[in-house]
């Protein structure tokens, strides 16, 4: 107890800027640097994040847990936003964000950047949107397929050169079966996809230069952003419907002003006769599938 006194007494002249000269040059590192100052700065910055990587990479970047974490303080989701939602697009789709990023290495400053944000592409890559027009709730995609040469076949003459993935789309029975609504009894399809530089791209621009008119009740299910209907633009080709096996004119896909597209067709019924409807050729007449134009990506 006698040598505890002089210790908690130096202590405390640290701590309360002591007139002593030992005391007062302690209180001067602790402010303005010294090993304190790296000890204090452990839990700030880079070495937060790393952390936080270690830790989600061992979890396999799981979403659940990532949202749960971004939830907890404005610092953590700042972290989040900034890259732990990149490393999970990274981890869940390498070969799409690449393309999406224009090659850039994942620690490379211009991969730190993408239309909407990488929370959004995250939730783009992992949850079907459903349909609304259908009943079709939204949900977690086990497993998706994003191709660039579906992407193709959501694209117009006039706007051939965009790149664009687009999923397979994800079938469900629509609710109420034999009724009377439209469509009832039917599979109902939905998609979604993502622009590379949206931007710069010839599809904005001839929705710009056209002045399209924005939908004033529909917005993107990704970022919250307004979105152009495709189909009252008049850049819905046909090529559209056949890639997805739809029935011709039940088709209708929207794009926000961030580049993400989302949409929904009625499916055809097709007899074992008939072939398969994403084998019919896109807007660029080509639909051989390179394993560099896809990314199955799962929870």
């Amino acid at each position: 107890m006698g040598e505890r006194g002089p210790i908690m007494r130096r202590l405390s002249g640290a701590s309360n800027g002591g007139s002593g000269g030992g005391s007062g040059a302690a209180s001067g590192q602790w402010e303005s640097g010294g090993n304190a100052a790296r000890v204090r700065g452990l839990n700030a910055g880079i070495m937060d994040e790393k952390v936080l990587e270690l830790v989600f990479r061992a979890l396999n970047w799981d979403p659940q847990s990532l949202c749960v974490v971004a939830r907890v303080s404005r610092r953590l989701r700042a972290v989040a936003e900034r890259v732990l939602w990149r490393e999970l697009c990274v981890s869940r789709a390498p070969r799409m964000v690449a393309a999406l990023t224009g090659g850039a290495p994942a620690s490379a400053p211009a991969a730190g950047r993408i239309g909407g944000g990488w929370p959004a592409l995250a939730k783009l890559l992992l949850f079907c949107c459903g349909a609304a027009g259908a009943s079709v709730p939204g949900h977690f995609a086990p497993v998706s397929r994003f191709s660039k040469t579906s992407g193709r076949s959501f694209l117009s003459r006039r706007c051939a050169g965009d790149l664009l993935y687009v999923s397979d789309p994800c079938e469900h029975a629509v609710p109420g079966g034999g009724g009377d609504a439209a469509g009832a009894g039917e599979d109902v399809g939905a998609y979604r996809g993502v622009f590379r530089g949206f931007m710069r791209s010839r599809t904005r621009a001839w929705l710009v230069g056209h002045r399209a008119a924005l939908e004033p009740r529909v917005r993107c299910p990704y970022c919250g952003a307004r979105v152009w209907s495709m189909t009252a633009a008049g850049l819905a080709p046909r090529s559209a419907s056949r890639r997805l096996g739809a029935n011709e004119g039940r088709l209708e896909y929207f794009v926000c002003v961030s580049g993400h597209l989302h949409g929904s067709c009625w499916l055809a019924r097709l007899s074992d006769s008939e072939g398969a409807g994403p084998g019919d050729g896109g807007s660029d007449g080509g639909d051989d599938v390179s394993a560099d134009e896809d990314d199955d990506v799962g929870l």
